[in-house]
């Protein structure tokens, strides 16, 4: 009878592990659309912005003309607009640049 009960106890944090490595993305000037093994992060220019993601930290540093310089898991890299870099198994794909804000997509795996 309490075997049923154990089980249960241990698999349900199992499964909701996914869903909390999900929710668990966010930071300061910034706005997140996260999967399991990905992040849309749009960050505000003009601000100290950065979100925590996958794990790791995330920050804008700066944009120059259509290369964005980003601080990716205390690695700083540059980045242009629709150009792709790898840092720490991280793929980071700069999405757009406006006025106002730049959108990065940053992925597990290289992908």
């Amino acid at each position: 009878m309490f075997l049923p009960i154990r089980r249960l106890v241990a698999v349900v944090p199992l499964v909701l592990l996914p869903l909390g490595a999900v929710a668990a993305c966010g930071g300061e000037g910034t706005t997140t659309d996260c999967s399991i093994d990905a992040c849309t992060v749009t960050f505000d220019r003009g601000v100290n912005a950065n979100a925590s993601i996958l794990g790791v930290k995330a920050e804008l540093v700066g944009v120059q003309g259509d290369n964005v310089t980003l601080r990716v898991a205390g690695q700083q890299i540059t980045v242009p607009v629709d150009g792709r870099q790898e840092v720490e198994g991280l793929s980071v794909q700069v999405q757009s640049v406006t006025q106002d804000q730049v959108v990065v997509r940053i992925s597990q795996g290289g992908g």
